[in-house]
């Protein structure tokens, strides 16, 4: 019977680890005109992946959909930008990324993930 408990724990823990890094991990947004639509709910940001050039202006625009406290701000680490998401609202975070390279953004726990992959 212990058995069957520990195989229920290791099946919960892949899901938890599914879905909050591994969901949605694969397909990246080209920014078109140097804006993106990201939707924050049910504990991703949709997309999770989004491609721009270095130098070019970036807005992203978030609508917060959910109302978690771990997904009231967003955080782009190595670029010194974080900025509070109201719930219900689209929030808009401008930034022009100089250098090529890969940065991730997260929710202030790190629950959130994406990445900004710079060319």
């Amino acid at each position: 019977m212990s058995w069957l408990i520990n195989l229920s724990g290791l099946a919960l823990m892949a899901l938890i680890v599914w879905w909050f890094w591994l969901a949605g991990a694969g397909k990246a947004r080209r920014a078109t005109h140097g804006a993106v639509d990201i939707i924050v709910d049910d504990g991703v940001y949709e997309p999770a992946v989004i491609e721009s050039n270095a130098g070019e202006p970036l807005s992203l625009h978030f609508e917060r959909r959910d109302a978690s406290p771990c997904a009231e701000q967003v955080v782009f680490h190595g670029l010194d930008v974080s900025e509070y998401l109201p719930v219900g609202e689209t929030t808009t975070v401008t930034l022009t990324p100089e250098q090529p390279g890969t940065y991730r953004f997260t929710c202030q726990m790190n629950m959130y993930q994406g990445k900004l992959i710079v060319h």
